[in-house]
């Protein structure tokens, strides 16, 4: 392990004066000198993923919400995509640590910050970052909305290769652009890119939203597709905003390619690329992402758009996660890998009305559930619904109801991640292996009974 950085924190604690704050919060919380001696080793820890870790009563969107709308016949939430695993001990560690210290002034964000972040990509990935290109942001959101004030004025195109994360929507409507929306080809349960749909589009659209890897689908993009997309961008003057939340999550076999690794140089400099802690640990309260470029001109116009209030605590909770979640965060992935293979195998042969391929990255499963739209009639009842409701009702949002009554389980429906969405619902995998089979057995039941 490298050598700690930053001051004694538990002496700092003791003695705290005002000048000592900004070199102790850089500290490493499970290596400070004095703390785990200078022999400290990696942990050798072994997690237990498989404990059912209730957040019921947290006010955890992804349960309380669920049941606040169907009741407490919810018996699985698998919406919104947060882990429901608890965390990694260095985080209780290094909060606790700072907490310890009563005073919440200013904070000045550390060299070991941004270092934090930089060794993550080079380590992981291959992928070498000038620290100095690297802008803190409260989120991957606000960091978007950012770049689409800079580069899209209200009233122009935003493309968006769809399906695609529904929380793109919600940005574009905040910064009164337009969706355009180019639906993808499905081809045995795979995705691919419609180059001259994709292209056609293009020319339209000052901004591409690329999500790498893609939510809601779970494709992880070749080298090749990332440079034919970027070629085309390039071509027409499309900025790209690479959103790479997911890119710790990469199933057995597959490869994450990070836009920003391209060859082409050219194509490179055309982007931005959004990352975060926030899915890798289950941060996502904590309010910390980043976003980085080799473009000094766009870094520049998009820093002046982006005013990023960040918290201590969720400052110091994602240096911790970077420099010693990571041991944590690789048995989750293989821990994660094994959910989707349980998941696709379980569907397969378990399961009528549903069809599922296994995702190549993110914790997240995108079902087919067109035979089941057919089946309970989800379709005829959506229009009937539609005609009195102040809301758009979905054949899928049926779907979403007829499970939450029938199976006390809580997906989210596809037609809210836009065109090609429809007859699709997605499954969050990122919990318990015993709470995703009994989500499934509750399934199965329910529609062996159809």
């Amino acid at each position: 392990m490298p050598p700690p950085r930053g001051l004694d924190r538990r002496a700092f604690l003791r003695n705290a004066g005002t000048t000592a704050l900004l070199g102790a919060v850089g500290a490493k919380p499970a290596m400070a000198a004095g703390l785990v001696g200078d022999a400290a080793k990696p942990s050798a820890e072994i997690f237990d993923f498989d404990e059912i870790y209730n957040r019921v009563g947290t006010d955890s969107i992804k349960w309380d919400r669920a049941i606040a709308r169907y009741g407490r016949g919810i018996e699985v939430g698998m919406g919104i995509a947060d882990m429901d695993f608890k965390a990694p001990p260095c985080f209780a560690t290094a909060l606790a640590e700072r907490c310890r210290h009563e005073n919440w002034g200013y904070l000045e964000k550390p060299d070991a910050y941004l270092e934090a972040v930089v060794d993550w990509n080079r380590r992981r990935y291959g992928l070498s970052i000038d620290p100095a290109s690297v802008v803190w942001t409260t989120g991957v959101h606000p960091g978007l909305v950012a770049a689409l004030q800079t580069f899209a004025p209200p009233g122009t195109r935003v493309l968006l290769a769809t399906p695609t994360y529904n929380g793109f929507y919600t940005d574009l409507r905040f910064t009164r652009t337009v969706a355009e929306d180019s639906p993808m080809r499905l081809v045995d349960g795979r995705y691919s890119i419609d180059f001259e749909d994709f292209e056609r589009r293009a020319i339209r659209s000052n901004v591409f939203i690329l999500c790498n890897p893609q939510n809601p689908t779970g494709n992880l993009w070749s080298p090749e597709d990332l440079t034919r997309m970027g070629e085309i961008c390039l071509r027409h003057r499309v900025v790209v905003l690479a959103d790479e939340i997911h890119c710790d999550f990469v199933m057995s076999g597959q490869t994450y390619t990070p836009f920003a690794s391209l060859p082409n140089q050219d194509i490179v400099d055309n982007s931005i690329t959004f990352k975060a802690a926030s899915k890798s640990f289950s941060l996502a309260a904590m309010k910390v992402a980043w976003y980085f470029s080799t473009n000094p001109d766009y870094l520049a116009r998009v820093r002046s758009n982006t005013r990023a209030d960040l918290s201590t605590l969720g400052m110091v909770a994602n240096h911790a996660g970077l420099t010693e979640g990571e041991p944590w965060l690789d048995q989750v992935l293989a821990y994660i890998d094994g959910n989707h293979d349980f998941a696709e195998s379980y569907i397969r042969d378990r399961v009528p009305y549903v069809k599922y391929r296994k995702a190549q990255g993110t914790y997240l499963a995108w079902l087919d559930v067109s035979e089941l739209v057919d089946r309970i009639g989800a379709t005829e009842t959506a229009a009937t619904e539609s005609e009195t409701s102040k809301d758009a009702v979905t054949p899928e949002h049926i779907v979403q109801r007829w499970l939450a009554e029938h199976a006390g389980v809580y997906l989210n429906p596809g037609s809210d991640y836009g065109t090609g969405g429809a007859g699709h619902m997605r499954m969050n995998l990122a919990t318990s292996r015993r709470l995703i089979e009994r989500a499934l057995d509750n399934m199965a039941g329910a529609l062996a009974r159809l």
